[in-house]
């Protein structure tokens, strides 16, 4: 190829991120193939999520090479991989994605992998989804799509739905505990989650499938391959997904479109952009506690019938959203010992949740702005009338987030020689993001709000302000930079150090009430506030290999997360006392064992984890505010294990036992007589954390005909902090089935059908904690405060396991 042809490569991916930044600047005012050989060996984020290798030596490469590709197809039907890096990893391959349920998100992918615990509401993958990694909750653990960070730029929190269809998903990594220093992550503290989609195939086609099931499950994807067009290839789907939902009234809508195209410049450079869209309305669930279940039964939900006022009529609690993610991947090799790779990305976000609320009355003053008064017809009944305290209406309440995140990643892999090798680089982000929580107008006759979006129909000050419990701007500028060497003296030792330095500035306003005089709530906030946190974090791995069947390795990280923004803005306007960004220390050590027909991956770990976030309530104001449990240890053994026992049968098991434990008291923030107020957690178990977990899956794969068997089981856990309440441990078993036939014809090829079949027994439980402000569930034992009155209690509620699910599954590819 041509000099110039690469050096306007490059320089057109660095304008897109420098672009992207510029736009920001403004609007504030206002499958898995390679190019060759080597570049095989050089792994980029947006061909697979297992990136851990990418600083390999050339004398790691050498002897990877072979020993990877050849074992890597063989490992518990896809359920694991052959890992190389001195830490805790894991990675699910194609093999096993292809046969999961359609539309299933990652939450679902990740349940087999060692220290994993993960739920869903719905197995559609239309309802998110629960995790948690080692005791550390989702919004502490980093995620990636195509090496783009896609967890929420303010709180961290991560909507599994939003991103991806599984026909696309390549590979899904998990890094138990120590996150590689070069991942765009400033929430991290326990691991990471990272997946890549598909190459674009050589070949041109249009790949279908439909999918029907229980609960009226329906769901159309179509794929467009475009096969080589000169030296860029692409694909372009579509999927429409719905279903009922299992319990109470409403369904769950979900369209996405994605893309890929990769532009093969020569044998060692490349570019490929992506694109990840999705748009969602969906009625919510209503999250339990056990008191629920047991006076109103398994299937409680919101009100499936209206009555005039019922603020907990399922129509009033929805979820629209809708957003997208552009990123691109420029892969350069700049001299023989130096490739560069650039990954500029664009994320947008906006929608929310709906709530029903009936405080609001009509009043006649058409002067004063008072909180939860409006002079309005609120009930449309044609005048407006005030009684004692108004007259009380049905409003609609409408949380919403708007996110603009533009950023960009520069890496450099250098080889120093034969034996050392360089990584290093720099992340930078600068994020907008508006949230409020507005109220509009919903028909007193039929409880549905106007405008299920909540940005039109508000409800008014009589200054013609919108009524909001809130609103909040916030722009988060991130710096990055980072460094790994890895050295490896000869073919058994790896010596891997580096260190990352972390500066996020956040800056922005928040106000409660904004615009109220009065009534039930006054206007309170502050319109400059900030927060600027930064940390140098430090990693360190060692590996010994005493032959190419056995690895000994031991990794060691210090990882650093940022306060959430509420916690930043909602603590200065209150107050409160600012939270601590949260750190941690994460030790793995383990062995590893690949062989013909069998292979393990052992090892046992720790994290000393300090200044944990959770949310709380201000007593004098009644406002959320944020504080901290000071310190957190979490130890335990994790291994995942697989046994061929032909090649067509194979098990894959994983056990996970995990030790968190709570080591010291928990500041729940000061009480009405200003005195701050302890609750006595040091030794408790961490709430919403199982000690056991076990996944297994028997296999078999023979010509067309495949079929898999697979079992889970979590073990009991505490729904609050002080350990008062605790839901049963449950086990549920599926079955995945398929068949592919012989192509029909040159333009009616691989056609196939599978069954996938969740919780066959028809199982019931509680499957995740969801309240983590539920600190005291009871208090029969008589805990007391400071001013010697009762701790006061607060009711945990969970999320329920699915009944038995059938889904079938049709599809072929034509042309």
């Amino acid at each position: 190829m041509k000099r110039n042809h690469l050096s306007l490569a490059i320089a057109a991916v660095f304008c897109l991120a420098a672009g992207a930044a510029s736009a920001q600047d403004a609007a504030t005012q206002d499958g898995q193939p390679a190019a060759n050989k080597e570049a095989a060996q050089r792994t980029s984020v947006s061909s697979t999520s297992n990136t851990t290798t990418s600083n390999d030596t050339k004398r790691v490469q050498q002897l990877n090479t072979v020993t990877v590709e050849a074992q890597s197809l063989s490992l518990g039907g896809g359920l694991m991989s052959v890992q190389t890096a001195p830490k805790a990893v894991s990675t699910i391959g194609r093999d096993a994605i292809v046969k999961a349920p359609p539309g299933s998100n990652f939450t679902q992918m990740i349940s087999s992998i060692p220290g994993v615990n993960s739920s869903t509401d719905d197995v559609t993958g239309l309802s998110d989804g629960n995790y948690s990694i080692r005791g550390f909750s989702s919004s502490e653990i980093g995620m990636t799509v195509n090496g783009a960070p896609i967890t929420d730029s303010g709180s961290y929190a991560v909507f599994a739905t939003e991103y991806g269809d599984s026909e696309n998903y390549g590979d899904i990594t998990v890094l138990q505990g120590i996150p590689d220093v070069d991942m765009p992550d400033s929430g991290a503290a326990g691991g990471h989650i990272a997946w890549a989609t598909i190459d674009p195939t050589h070949t041109a086609g249009l790949d279908v499938t439909q999918s029907v099931g229980s609960h009226d499950y329906r769901r159309t994807f179509v794929r467009l391959n475009t096969g080589d067009l000169g030296p860029v290839r692409s694909w372009l789907s579509y999927s429409d997904n719905s279903v009922d939902k299992w319990r109470g009234a409403g369904d769950l809508k979900v369209t996405k479109v994605e893309g890929k195209s990769l532009w093969t410049i020569d044998d060692n450079n490349s570019v490929s952009a992506s694109l990840q869209y999705n748009r969602e309305v969906r009625n919510n669930y209503f999250s339990v506690g056990k008191a629920d279940v047991e006076k109103h039964g398994y299937f409680y939900d919101y009100d499936t019938t209206y009555t005039p006022g019922d603020s907990q009529y399922y129509q009033l609690h929805t979820n629209p959203f809708r957003n997208y993610m552009a990123s691109l991947d420029g892969e350069f090799k700049l001299a023989d010992t130096l490739r560069l790779s650039v990954v500029p990305y664009f994320q947008f976000g906006d929608g929310g949740g709906g709530t029903g609320n009936s405080f609001f009355a009509e009043t006649t003053n058409s002067t004063l702005n008072q909180y939860e008064s409006a002079h309005q017809d609120l009930n449309q009944d044609g005048q407006i009338v005030t009684g004692p305290n108004g007259k009380k209406a049905l409003v609609y309440g409408f949380s919403s987030s708007t996110t603009y995140r533009p950023g960009v990643v520069v890496k450099f892999n250098q080889d120093l020689s034969l034996n050392n090798s360089l990584e290093y680089g720099f992340w930078y982000e600068r994020s907008r993001q508006q949230q409020n929580d507005a109220f509009s107008m919903a028909s007193w006759a039929t409880g549905v709000p106007n405008n299920i979006w909540g940005d039109s129909d508000f409800v008014l000050y009589p200054d013609g302000q919108v009524q909001r419990a809130y609103q909040e701007y916030t722009t988060t500028e991130i710096k990055k930079g980072f460094i790994t060497d890895t050295w490896t003296p000869n073919d058994q030792w790896m010596f891997s150090a580096g260190a990352a330095y972390l500066h996020v500035d956040r800056a922005g306003f928040a106000y409660e009430n904004p615009g109220s005089a009065g009534g039930f709530g006054k206007a309170f906030g502050d319109a400059d506030l900030s927060g600027t946190y930064h940390k140098v974090t430090p990693t360190l791995g060692v590996k010994y290999s005493p032959n190419e069947n056995n690895q000994f390795y031991y990794g060691l990280g210090e990882t650093f997360r940022a306060p959430p923004n509420g916690a930043v803005f909602l603590n200065q306007i209150t107050g409160t006392a600012a939270n601590k960004p949260e750190s941690a220390w994460n030790n793995d050590l383990g062995y590893r064992f690949y062989g013909d027909r069998f292979s393990v991956n052992t090892m046992i770990y720790r994290s000393n984890f300090n200044n944990k976030t959770i949310s709380a309530k201000d007593q004098l104001t009644g406002e959320p505010v944020y504080t901290e449990i000071a310190r957190v240890k979490q130890q335990g053994f994790n291994a995942e294990a697989s046994f061929n026992f032909t090649q067509q049968l194979k098990l894959y098991g994983s056990y996970s036992y995990t030790q968190a434990t709570v080591e010291s008291d928990l500041n729940a923030g000061k009480n009405k007589a200003g005195m701050y107020v302890y609750y006595p957690t040091d030794g408790k178990q961490l709430f919403n954390t199982p000690r056991n977990l076990v996944y297994t899956a028997l296999s078999y794969d023979n010509g067309p005909l495949w079929m898999s068997i697979y079992g889970n089981y979590h073990s009991s856990m505490y729904g609050d902090f002080m350990n008062t309440e605790k839901v049963g441990g449950y086990s549920t078993f599926g079955v995945n089935a398929g068949y592919n036939f012989s192509d029909w014809a040159s333009w009616f090829r691989k056609p196939y059908i599978k069954f996938n079949v969740a919780n066959i027994t028809d199982h019931h439980a509680f499957t995740n904690a969801n309240n983590a402000g539920a600190f005291l569930a009871n208090n029969s034992a008589g805990y007391l405060g400071p001013d010697g009155k009762p701790l006061a209690t607060s009711a945990p509620y969970y999320s329920l396991l699915e009944p038995r699910t059938f889904m079938v599954t049709v599809g072929a590819s034509f042309f």
